[in-house]
C-alpha cells in the first residue's frame, strides 16, 4: 500500500529548484515566484513553471517530480491523488496542478497569452538562485499572461506589476 506523505503547509522553493536542476530540467519560472525574484512584493505558496516541451526534458521533469513525490492537487484532496508520473502521461495535458513533498508546483506548457517555453525563454531573466541558474519570465511576459488569464488575482497583480515597472523606469531615467 502506498504511503501518504503530508504536503500541507510546506513550500520549499529551494528544494523544488534544486531538484529540477539536479535532473537538468529546462524550464522558465512563471507567475508570482518569477515576479518576486524581480522585486514583486506578493508572497506565493507555489512554483509555477513552463517546461520545454520535448520528450527528453519531460522525462527529466517526470523523474524530478517522482523524487518530490508529486501527486495531483485538487481542492477536495489537497494532500493530492496519486498518478502515473511518467513523461508520456505528463505530455497528455496542457496543465498540471501538483502537490509535492516540497510544496505546490503548477506546470503550464502553454500559459495563457504565450506559446510556451520557446516564447518565454526569449525575454526570460537569468538569476542565480540557491546556487543554480533559474530563468524567470520577464515582467512583461508575466503581465501578458496574467492579462490573458483575467482571473481576479491576476487583474490585481497586473496593476501592481505595471506600477512596479513604472517606478523602475522612473528610477532609470533619474
Amino acid at each position: 500500500m502506498e504511503q501518504s506523505v503530508s504536503h500541507r503547509n510546506t513550500f520549499d522553493p529551494e528544494r523544488i529548484i534544486r531538484t529540477l536542476a539536479d535532473y537538468g530540467v529546462k524550464y522558465v519560472l512563471i507567475g508570482a515566484l518569477a515576479a518576486r525574484l524581480q522585486g514583486f512584493p506578493r508572497v506565493t505558496s507555489d512554483a509555477d513553471i513552463t517546461p520545454k516541451f520535448e520528450e527528453a526534458n519531460i522525462k527529466s521533469l517526470a523523474a524530478a517530480l517522482r523524487e518530490l513525490k508529486a501527486r495531483v492537487y485538487t481542492d477536495h484532496h489537497p494532500e493530492g491523488i496519486g498518478f502515473d508520473c511518467s513523461a508520456k502521461n505528463l505530455m497528455q495535458a496542457e496543465m498540471w496542478n501538483l502537490v509535492t513533498s516540497a510544496g505546490r508546483i503548477d506546470i503550464a506548457f502553454n500559459p495563457a497569452g504565450t506559446s510556451g517555453y520557446d516564447d518565454l525563454i526569449e525575454e526570460a531573466v537569468k538569476f542565480d538562485v540557491f546556487g543554480t541558474i533559474v530563468y524567470a519570465a520577464s515582467l512583461g511576459d508575466i503581465i501578458r499572461s496574467k492579462k490573458a488569464s483575467d482571473r481576479p488575482q491576476d487583474r490585481q497583480d497586473v496593476i501592481l506589476l505595471n506600477e512596479m515597472i513604472q517606478k523602475m523606469d522612473k528610477g532609470k531615467s533619474e
